[in-house]
């Protein structure tokens, strides 16, 4: 565990454990890196180094009183330049992001992005459903 500091000068929180093929897992508000903790120990017990931060102003990253992320920012752009395998997962019955907006629009905008639609699954779907979650995202690693 320890920091990462933004060109600002935002320590950014971050765990990393393991060796391995790398998996980064992101939160959205107002989480933080420790919501991620049952599927990082899953994954860590299989062999993978896990990877999660805490957002800027979120858990234990800085407390800053401007430029905190999340739902006013556009990540368009960014997520055009991500080059690497990612698995967008989605609940087609989220009340928080709806589907429509979010889901298949992320992996259209990803290089390599696969959207697995879980039928009838709310926002809080990793939480709720955090065996079906693993056993996904497991089999997409391996594949």
């Amino acid at each position: 565990m320890g920091t990462i500091t933004t060109k600002d000068g935002t320590e950014i929180y971050c765990k990393d454990w393991g060796k391995g093929q790398p998996i980064v897992f992101s939160h959205g508000w107002p989480l933080s890196a420790d919501d991620w903790d049952t599927h990082m120990l899953f994954f860590l017990s299989k062999g993978y180094r896990v990877i999660a931060h805490d957002r800027r102003g979120h858990g234990s990253s800085g407390q800053v009183d401007d430029g905190v992320a999340f739902s006013q920012t556009d990540f368009t752009e960014d997520m055009k330049k991500i080059n690497v395998p990612v698995l967008v997962m989605h609940g087609d019955d989220d009340q928080v992001v709806p589907y429509e907006n979010s889901g298949p629009r992320s992996a259209k905008l990803l290089k390599k992005g696969t959207l697995k639609t879980y039928r009838g699954y709310p926002h809080g779907m990793p939480t709720v459903h955090a065996d079906v979650i693993d056993a996904d995202l497991l089999a997409f690693c391996k594949s």
